[in-house]
């Protein structure tokens, strides 16, 4: 794997991250991956590759204000770095380019 190549499962966490924009924080993300993707992620699974992601230098965390209803934890908002995009925009071209010149039937088969 490259250095910035992301699993199949990083990938739509990021992308998730993306389509939550300002609220993306842990439930919203794993609630959009599920809705979206229609695969039964669990919420510990989503929450390792939150912290693989930041570690790698792919989405960067920031700690919200405490929230009363939640015994005063402060929620983690997180966002995509620049080299986050580059490996969104990389994932997409690769798989754009193994799908070129295929043609599946309308049956699936």
């Amino acid at each position: 794997m490259a250095e910035d190549g992301v699993t199949e499962l990083e990938l739509l966490v990021m992308l998730s991250v993306l389509h939550c924009g300002e609220e993306a924080y842990g439930v919203p993300i794993l609630e959009e991956l599920r809705r979206r993707s229609g695969r039964k992620v669990l919420r510990p699974a989503v929450y390792e590759v939150l912290r693989r992601l930041e570690t790698r230098g792919l989405l960067v965390a920031q700690k919200g204000e405490p929230i009363p209803e939640r015994g005063g934890r402060a929620r983690k908002y997180y966002s995509l770095t620049a080299r986050g995009r580059e490996a969104i925009a990389t994932a997409r071209r690769a798989w754009e380019a193994m799908w070129q010149g295929i043609e599946m039937p309308a049956d699936g088969a």
